[in-house]
Order: C-alpha cells, then sequence, then structure tokens
C-alpha cells in the first residue's frame, strides 16, 4: 500500500485525490466532544492541506469554482425564504441584531488584521474562521484574484491564506462561541437555560388540554368499538361528532360494520347495537372520552380499520381559507376526520396554535383517510404530491441567471467591483427559494438534493482549495504566527459580547431566544446544538432561523469586502 502511494497515483488522476480527501474529510469531522463536532467542512479542509502537502497535486480552478457556485446557490436557496421573511416587521429584532454581529465581526477583523499587518489572504481567512463563516474562502479567493496589479502568482500566494487563516482560526472560533453562548452568558447572568426554555415554551405553545398542538405528543390513533351502550343507539354519526366537537373531542367515526359487511361510509348513517365502528381520534381525546365506557368493547377489525390514511403536502391558496386560525378550520366539514399535522411557513417547520392564521403560501401537512383528506386539501389550497426528484430546469437556470447578474463590474479607484458568478447564484438563490417558499407548486428541490448541493458542494469545493494550498501550509502557517490563533479568538467573542448586550439590555429579547439569535447571527450550528442540549429545549431555535439566514449572506459578502479593505 504505501509503494503505491509513494508512486504517486494522483498526479495523473488528480480526481482520486479529491475523493479520498473528501472521505478522510468526512471521518474527521465526525469527531466531537458532547454538542460540539469538528465538522464535515473543517475535516475536508484539514485533509485536503494534509495531503495537498504530501502529495503536491493541483487541481484545475474550474472544478474548485463548479462546486462552490453550486454550493452558494443551495445555500441562497435554503435560506432565501426565511431571509426575506426577517425583513418583515416581526423579524426585525432579530435581523438589526445579526447585522450589528456582522457588522462588528467585519470591524473587529479589519482592525485585528491591519495590526498585525496581514495582506488579503490572511484577513479572510481570519474573518472566516473567527466568524466560522465557510462561504468566505471562495469569495475572499475570487475578489484576491480580481485584484489589479497582483501578478498570477501573488494572487495564487494570497489565495491559499485564506484557506490557511480559515483553518487556523475555525475550531476555536466554533468552540469559544458555543461555549460562550451555552455556558457562559448564562451563568454569568444567573439564567438557568432549562428553566427559562421551558417557562418560555408554555407560553408559545398550545394549552396541555390540546394534544393537537403539544409538540412530541400529537398522534392520531384508530380503534374498532362494538356498540353496547344505549346514548349512542339511533343517533347518526354526524350527531355524535358534532357533540364531541362541543365537548372539545377530535373524536370521529370513520367506518362502521353493520351484520358483517361494511356500509358506504355516510354521516347520516344511524348508529345500531351491535354496529362495529371505526373510531379516530387524537389519543388524548379517547382518553377522556373513555369510549369502552361510551360506546362498547373495544375489539380488533383488521378489515375495518385497514383502510388506507394518507399525509399530503397543501399549499394554502384558497382566499375562502386564508387568514382564518387553525380554530376555524377545525370545525369545518371538510376537516372531519382529517387532523393538521405540520405547518410549513417561509420553507420552515412553523410551532403553531390554535389562534395561527392561515397565510397564503403556507403549507399544511394533513393526515387522515385517504377518501377525506384530498377533498380536504382542495378545500384548502393546491394539493402537492410528494416527489424525490428535482426540478433541474429551476436549478440550473437559477445559477445561470446568477452567474450573468455577477459578472457586470464597477470600477472604484482603480479596483473592479463585482459580485462574481458565485455571488450572483447565492443572490438568485435568495430569489428562487424566496419564490419556491411562496409558491412551493415548481422548483422542488428536496432534502436530498439540497444536502448535496449545500454540503458536498462545500465540502468538495474546502477538498481542492486545501489540496492546492497544501504545498504552502507550512510556510503560510509560519508567516501567519499565534498570533492570528489568539486575536481570531479575540474575534470571535466580541461581536457576540456586543449582539448579546444590544439584545439583553436593549431590545429586551428573552434569554433563550437571543442565545438562539446569537449563534444564528455568526452561523455556528454548533452552538446551536450545545444551547439546545443546555436547554433540553429546541426553544431557542426560534431565534436561529431568521439571523442565520441574514448573517450567511451579509458575512459571504464580507469575504470580499474585506479584501478590498486590505489591498
Amino acid at each position: 500500500m504505501i509503494d503505491f502511494l509513494n508512486r504517486n497515483i494522483f498526479q495523473p488522476h488528480p480526481e482520486l485525490l479529491v475523493f479520498i480527501t473528501v472521505a478522510i474529510g468526512f471521518l474527521f469531522g465526525k469527531l466531537r466532544y458532547r454538542a460540539i463536532a469538528l465538522g464535515s467542512v473543517t475535516g475536508c479542509l484539514i485533509a485536503g492541506l494534509l495531503l495537498g502537502a504530501q502529495f503536491k497535486v493541483s487541481i484545475d480552478d474550474t472544478v474548485k469554482s463548479l462546486f462552490f457556485t453550486l454550493f452558494l446557490f443551495a445555500l441562497g436557496y435554503k435560506v432565501g425564504p426565511q431571509f426575506f421573511r426577517g425583513l418583515k416587521k416581526d423579524g426585525l429584532p432579530q435581523v438589526v441584531n445579526a447585522v450589528i454581529v456582522c457588522v462588528t465581526g467585519l470591524l473587529v477583523c479589519w482592525g485585528f488584521a491591519a495590526l498585525l499587518g496581514y495582506g488579503p489572504g490572511l484577513s479572510a481567512g481570519l474573518l472566516g474562521g473567527a466568524l466560522t463563516q465557510s462561504a468566505v474562502i471562495g469569495v475572499a479567493q475570487d475578489a484576491i484574484g480580481n485584484l489589479p496589479g497582483l501578478s498570477a502568482g501573488e494572487a495564487k500566494s494570497e489565495g491559499n491564506l485564506v484557506a490557511i487563516g480559515y483553518a487556523v482560526t475555525y475550531p476555536l472560533g466554533t468552540i469559544l462561541c458555543a461555549l460562550l453562548l451555552a455556558n457562559v452568558l448564562p451563568r454569568l447572568y444567573r439564567k438557568d437555560l432549562a428553566a427559562e426554555s421551558a417557562r418560555l415554551a408554555k407560553e408559545l405553545d398550545a394549552p396541555s388540554g390540546d394534544p393537537d398542538l403539544a409538540e412530541g405528543y400529537y398522534e392520531v390513533v384508530l380503534r374498532a368499538y362494538t356498540i353496547q351502550r344505549p346514548d349512542i343507539v339511533g343517533r347518526t354519526i354526524a350527531d355524535f361528532e358534532a357533540q364531541q366537537q362541543a365537548l372539545g373531542h377530535r373524536i370521529y367515526l370513520t367506518r362502521v360494520r353493520r351484520d358483517g359487511t361494511i356500509l358506504e361510509q355516510s354521516q347520516q348513517i344511524v348508529l345500531r347495537e351491535g354496529d362495529v365502528v371505526a373510531v379516530s381520534a387524537l389519543r388524548g381525546s379517547l382518553v377522556a372520552y373513555d369510549a369502552r365506557t361510551h360506546i362498547g368493547a373495544e375489539t380488533d377489525d383488521v378489515e375495518l380499520l385497514g383502510y388506507q390514511t394518507e399525509t399530503l403536502h397543501v399549499v394554502a391558496s384558497e382566499k375562502a381559507q386564508l387568514g382564518r386560525t387553525i380554530a376555524d378550520l377545525r370545525t369545518e366539514p371538510f376537516m372531519v376526520g382529517v387532523y393538521i399535522d405540520k405547518l410549513y411557513r417561509s420553507g420552515s417547520e412553523f410551532p403553531y396554535r390554535l389562534t395561527t392564521r392561515i397565510e397564503r403560501g403556507d403549507t399544511v401537512v394533513l393526515t387522515g383517510p385517504e377518501r377525506l383528506v384530498g377533498p380536504a386539501g382542495r378545500a384548502l389550497g393546491t394539493p402537492v404530491p410528494t416527489s424525490f426528484a428535482t426540478d433541474m430546469v429551476w436549478v440550473s437556470l437559477g445559477v445561470f441567471l446568477g452567474g450573468c447578474i455577477g459578472i457586470p463590474a464597477l470600477t472604484a479607484g482603480g479596483v473592479p467591483i463585482s459580485l462574481s458568478t458565485s455571488g450572483g447564484a447565492l443572490i438568485m438563490g435568495l430569489v428562487f427559494g424566496w419564490i419556491r417558499g411562496r409558491y412551493p407548486t415548481f422548483g422542488n428541490v428536496p432534502p436530498g438534493a439540497q444536502w448535496f448541493m449545500d454540503t458536498l458542494g462545500l465540502c468538495l469545493f474546502v477538498a481542492v482549495v486545501g489540496i492546492n494550498a497544501g504545498p504552502s501550509f507550512t510556510s503560510g502557517l509560519a508567516k501567519a504566527g499565534w498570533g492570528l490563533l489568539l486575536f481570531g479568538a479575540i474575534a470571535t467573542v466580541i461581536p457576540l459580547i456586543v449582539g448579546f448586550l444590544v439584545g439583553h439590555h436593549v431590545q429586551k429579547i428573552r434569554f433563550p431566544i437571543l442565545m438562539g439569535v446569537l449563534a444564528g447571527g455568526q452561523t455556528t450550528t454548533a452552538a446551536i446544538g450545545a444551547i439546545n442540549e443546555q436547554s433540553r429545549s429546541q426553544v431557542p431555535t426560534l431565534g436561529y432561523t431568521i439571523p442565520y439566514a441574514v448573517s450567511n449572506v451579509l458575512l459571504t459578502i464580507w469575504g470580499a469586502v474585506i479584501v478590498l479593505l486590505h489591498h
């Protein structure tokens, strides 16, 4: 095996080096301590630097640009709905805090880089690693390549320093962000994250008597009972269900067997003693009602209970239903026997309550008997069948149009300034993602495809960056010195402290939500994991989504800005 590698098979076959780098990088990425992991992106960069230093293979820049452009479009597509939703009134406080964190981070990194005498390469690497934003690498390298007065060799050397600076500062930046938000700040302010989150959850969630809305509890059950009690005999199904609704129960009779034959379902069936009925209900409603006492003995009827159920995604668009609350919808005849399983708004799952109003473009997930779910979906809007096929016309057109708007350049002080094709792809990803979130009947990009373009696209990009930078890794690290690690750590902490002081003392954001806002403001996924673990709740995530979307865009742009500032 050693002899096999000593022949450097990677020189004529560089594609093999890319894939073994990604394999080793993903293994590195699995290294973790509690909720903090090294991460596949950093793992691939470190593996690329090590293998690149060993085998000294150069990978064509077109390969790198292809994966990076695809990643940025996928990033924009993923965060687009949250980004534009954050611009609305209810999301503005979180957007303001994210902007404060991002601007503070840029200024701190710019100041430290100037103090240490760094060029554009190490300055951008410091920014990307300290603020834990991987996209800075590609954007900064593109910006360095467009700087006037730099030879091809100088541009390549500075570009390599971006990756080296990021690799040095990112791991510590991630750890410090997670520790500060999950442990240090709560202790300094004597806040119990678990207790605060539990208290906030009670305020946000539906009352405990409504299991339809209590996350982790909601569950539809199906049972069969033989009618033996006189208080149900002689009544129609519609009458029985109306009575249950008046009592606050969601209990429905979905099928009836009489004298061995399953009857055609109708709300006007008059129930008789000895009928076997299929009961569909929320578990809490059925327990409260005590069906064995009020209906009769439970039985097992495979055929009666064996009807097909369906889960259907419906895009709300019917004018008659828009603006109505969940409680209102539950009283409609078309919702009999149909349950709202989940609600998605702007592309993300939305924690709803009885008072939540349906907005145009919301995706409502309905579940229930197949014969009932379809009509209910059409009454709400447009049913969208689940598909695993990616709309490649939509994706490819988005990347192409984004690249086109990124090509034109303005000149400021002799320096060409443009979005670049990758920056254009990010902007168009935001727009296309927003359109998909608003009208999700076309442009399908399922989660697996998003993961491939987002995570694997970025990992392949940084693997190539690491391989190309590997031969200069040792000299670049010596040039950076220990100051890079020290000032990188300080540059991680200062924006978080500033954002916290503004959020806590000025904006008065609730503590668990604020921790999520700060984690999103610095785009540190490991931090929100650590916060949720410490909180024993997902409540802090409510503050994470919008700042994460906004900061992904700003910090990516900062990669080009800091290069121009240090030119």
